[in-house]
């Protein structure tokens, strides 16, 4: 099934397709390769709007999930019963309130790019999985 990534706000720079490379090596792991997923980047105006609509809360946040599945516990994989049903659902990202949170409270850089972490993370995969994972080098962003 699909991954779709949208960005729909200008502010901060997407790396696409590391990101997608990635992201579907993810699902390839957890196993719902065949479940449809949503990644959508939003600028605090967009993420804000979202907000206030859903969790009555008008400032801006860093994420927002809509989960196609809500009872699901950890770790459990949905068991569809229709085709249309393989879905995971949305992740909404406010990545200019993300860099702005991380900018404020730490060396942002580091935090945002996290490479030394992710490389970590992605060796002790690729060696668990026999996949090769690339940093994405500079961060998801």
């Amino acid at each position: 099934m699909s991954l779709v990534i949208r960005n729909l706000q200008r502010t901060i720079p997407i790396r696409r397709v590391p990101l997608r490379r990635n992201v579907e090596i993810v699902r390839n792991i957890l196993g719902v390769e065949k479940f449809d997923l949503g990644i959508i980047f939003l600028d605090n105006k967009n993420i804000q709007h979202i907000n206030r609509i859903y969790r009555k809360k008008n400032i801006p946040t860093d994420v927002l999930s809509f989960p196609f599945y809500e009872n699901l516990k950890a770790g459990e994989v949905p068991q569809p019963s229709f085709p249309d049903d393989y879905n995971l659902g949305d992740i909404f990202l406010g990545v200019e309130y993300i860099f702005q949170q991380c900018k404020e409270n730490e060396d942002y850089y580091d935090i945002l790019t996290m490479y030394h972490q992710e490389k970590q993370v992605l060796e002790e995969l690729s060696q668990r999985t026999g996949a090769q994972l690339q940093p994405l080098s500079r961060g998801l962003f």
